[in-house]
C-alpha cells in the first residue's frame, strides 16, 4: 500500500498550520512549525500571492494530510459524501472521522492517526469483538473498539494503556480506560470535528 515515507513536519509547513502529524512533539517546543512557520524549501519565506484555486488546492491537502490519505482515496470519499443527502463538505469530514484509525486516535488508543493506522494494520484491535485490520474501516454508531487480549502484552501498547485518560475524548465516543474499550455513541456534528479546514473550499475544487 502507497503512503507518505518522507519528513512529516515539512507538511505542516507547507500548509501553514499544525496538522498534529506527530502525536506528542506536537505540542512541544520541538515541534518544526513552532519554530520555523514557514514553508520549506529555499524561498519558503518569500510572500506569494496565492489564487483562489490556490486556496483550495491547499484546503484539500491540508485535510487529506490530516487523515493520512492519497488522492484516489480522498476523491472517492467526496464522491460518497456528495451522493449522501445533506452538506458535502460536512458529509465528507464525517466520513473521515469515522475510519477507524482516526476513531483509535481519538479515543486516545494511539499517540498520532499514523501510529493508529499502523496499529490497526497489525491486527490489535477489534471491533464489535471481531478482529479488523483495515484502517479505512467506516465504524457504525454502537459498535465497540478494543485492544486484543494478545495484544495488551505488546510494549507500545502496555503504554497506550497507561496512559489512557490524558486525552479528552470527543462527546460522540466514550472511552471506558478500565477495560480499553471504545464506544461510538453516534456520528460527530461538524463543531466536534476540530481540524482546522475550511470543507467548503475543497466542495468548490472538487466542482470545478
Amino acid at each position: 500500500m502507497a503512503r507518505y515515507t518522507e519528513a512529516v513536519c515539512r507538511l505542516c509547513r507547507r500548509e501553514g498550520a499544525k496538522l498534529y502529524l506527530k502525536g506528542d512533539k506536537c505540542y512541544s517546543d520541538k515541534c518544526s512549525y513552532t519554530r520555523r512557520a514557514y514553508a520549506p524549501g529555499q524561498h519558503g519565506q518569500g510572500r506569494k500571492k496565492v489564487s483562489e484555486y490556490g486556496l483550495q488546492l491547499r484546503e484539500k491537502q491540508k485535510a487529506r494530510r490530516i487523515y493520512g490519505i492519497l488522492e484516489g482515496q480522498f476523491h472517492s470519499y467526496f464522491e460518497k459524501a456528495d451522493r449522501m443527502k445533506g452538506i458535502t463538505g460536512e458529509n465528507l469530514l464525517v466520513m473521515l472521522e469515522r475510519r477507524l484509525d482516526n476513531v483509535v486516535y481519538r479515543l486516545g488508543l494511539a499517540e498520532s492517526r499514523t501510529q493508529a493506522r499502523q496499529l490497526v494494520r497489525h491486527g490489535h484491535f477489534t471491533v464489535n469483538g471481531r478482529r479488523v485490520n483495515i484502517p479505512s474501516y467506516l465504524v457504525k454508531a454502537d459498535e465497540t473498539i478494543q485492544i486484543r487480549e494478545t495484544s495488551k502484552e505488546s510494549p507500545l501498547l502496555k503504554q497506550v494503556i497507561e496512559n489512557l485518560g490524558a486525552k479528552t475524548v470527543p462527546a460522540w465516543l466514550e472511552m471506558s480506560v478500565n477495560d480499553t474499550t471504545g464506544k461510538v455513541l453516534r456520528y460527530p456534528t461538524r463543531e466536534e470535528i476540530d481540524i482546522p479546514v475550511q470543507e467548503h473550499l475543497i466542495v468548490e475544487l472538487y466542482s470545478r
